[in-house]
């Protein structure tokens, strides 16, 4: 059976994989880490370990006395808290991300990272983007993110390394909270639609950018992780996405299920910025063609699935 380590396991991502990896390959083969312990399912459903990412020798410890075949490296800085704070950033992002390969080097194991569209910059294609194409971030998380794969790309070519890896969008979610990211509104659009039955949007109408739900972004990560290696031609920093919309269409979907709803704007310039930066859509098919990349949720019904399972967890 598959043992997985899994680091930044109490992130906006780490919090759900672990549920997702726990069910598919068994509680006690994932090791969940992070750099602090709190009271949940993801420290109580498993085998749990406090992990500081920029900390090699204890990385290299727990996975190599966990036996674990795959490295998941999912700790990092999202994109407004790393423009807000880049030296950091950087340190830790990249950082980390060198631990995690190395450790898996000298361990010879699986490594899973993910990459994002913040890896894109405002001189990439806009629509369609490719799979391949120029990449020119003007954000640190989007350099830290090329760089990524750029070296996830070295340790395949260089040293034989199984590394793979998808570019997300941004993810919606009902478990996990906002976690300093661009595309966190159309996270908290939905709370803020349930208990106050209004929201102010802090990126401008008219700005498209890329979403999964977060079910189909977890089947994902284990179908690229079960994939066969024969097939990858990319490997890394695959194009996934479900649907792209702005502001005013996922306040629509929403009034669909809640008409009183209402939507305002109170533009950040930061985050704003950010977003203009990257494509409007991207174009997943070397994913679909290499390991058979699908989605199950658009944007109604994920609003549907969403409302519900939030009034559930808010008790509304």
């Amino acid at each position: 059976m598959k043992k997985i380590m899994v680091t930044g396991a109490l992130g906006q991502i780490g919090s759900e994989l672990i549920t997702k990896l726990r069910s598919e390959y068994g509680a006690d083969n994932v090791l969940a880490t992070d750099i602090r312990h709190k009271d949940s399912e993801v420290t109580a459903g498993g085998p749990f370990e406090v992990l500081d990412v920029t900390d090699a020798k204890r990385m290299h410890a727990l996975a190599k006395d966990f036996g674990a075949g795959t490295m998941m490296h999912m700790a990092a800085l999202l994109s407004a808290k790393a423009e807000s704070e880049p030296l950091f950033a950087w340190n830790l992002n990249m950082g980390g991300l060198m631990n995690a390969l190395e450790v898996s080097r000298e361990l010879d194991m699986q490594f899973f990272t993910p990459s994002s569209i913040g890896a894109f910059g405002p001189s990439t294609p806009k629509k369609d983007t490719p799979q391949d194409t120029l990449q020119r971030p003007t954000t640190m998380y989007g350099v830290n993110k090329v760089a990524g794969e750029l070296l996830c790309d070295y340790y395949y070519n260089r040293f034989g390394l199984d590394t793979r890896g998808v570019r997300f969008p941004g993810l919606i979610s009902y478990v996990a909270q906002p976690g300093g990211g661009t595309t966190d509104y159309a996270v908290d659009i939905y709370y803020k639609a349930l208990q106050e039955g209004k929201y102010t949007s802090f990126i401008a109408e008219g700005t498209y950018m890329d979403m999964m739900y977060m079910p189909d972004a977890l089947q994902a990560i284990v179908d690229l992780l079960e994939a066969d290696p024969e097939k990858l031609i990319h490997r890394n920093a695959f194009n996934v996405t479900a649907m792209s919309f702005d502001p005013s269409q996922i306040a629509a979907s929403i009034k669909k299920q809640i008409p009183t709803f209402e939507m305002a704007y109170d533009v950040d310039p930061m985050r704003q910025a950010i977003a203009d930066s990257w494509p409007d859509s991207i174009d997943p098919s070397a994913a679909m063609a290499e390991w058979g990349f699908k989605t199950n949720y658009d944007l109604d019904k994920m609003t549907i699935d969403m409302l519900s399972k939030l009034r559930t967890k808010l008790n509304i």
